[in-house]
């Protein structure tokens, strides 16, 4: 199916659409089987299809899956942003370690060029009717590619809420 549904349950249930991508890929899976469908063993295609046609109330069970999914996180005391970080940081070492500097740059560029570029087109043409899914899929996994190159470059955003809260503890704290 050429349909991408990971796209789509990354922006209704970003953590576990992230998730699905990484280590705990299997796990994620099956958590949004069994939310959709009812079924943690149902296949991809079943699920995109799931996906695809949900309702509103299906939608709800992701996002309340996507919560019970975080809280099996921190009892099993998983960092899933931890995580996300070393890959970052290998990716970077990597880069380091070949002195291919050109390539993470050249595909910055293009997703970059690529989003911007989908994103105009769409603002200022009306969509064809022919092709429009398309284009908002693409739009939707150019806008994940490109967070990701942000991420890449600058640091995600929970890190900094979390150097954030980090320095706004060390403020508050009483001084003797």
């Amino acid at each position: 199916m050429d349909f991408d549904w990971k796209s789509i349950v990354k922006t209704v249930a970003p953590v576990l659409g992230t998730a699905i991508g990484g280590p705990l890929g299997g796990l994620a899976t099956r958590t949004i089987a069994g939310a959709l469908l009812g079924d943690e063993d149902a296949t991809e295609d079943q699920i995109a299809a799931a996906v695809q046609s949900a309702s509103p109330d299906q939608l709800l069970a992701l996002k309340k899956a996507e919560q019970d999914f975080k809280v099996q996180m921190r009892k099993l005391d998983i960092d899933i942003e931890r995580i996300h970080q070393q890959d970052r940081d290998s990716a970077r070492n990597r880069e380091v370690k070949t002195g291919d500097t050109w390539t993470p740059r050249l595909l910055a560029i293009a997703i970059t060029v690529g989003f911007f570029g989908i994103l105009s087109f769409m603002v200022t043409h009306a969509l064809p009717e022919t092709g429009r899914d398309a284009l908002l899929v693409m739009l939707g996994s150019l806008g994940t590619a490109f967070a990701g190159v942000i991420a890449y470059y600058f640091g995600s955003s929970s890190g900094s809420k979390s150097k954030d809260a980090a320095m706004h503890a060390a403020i508050s704290r009483p001084r003797s």
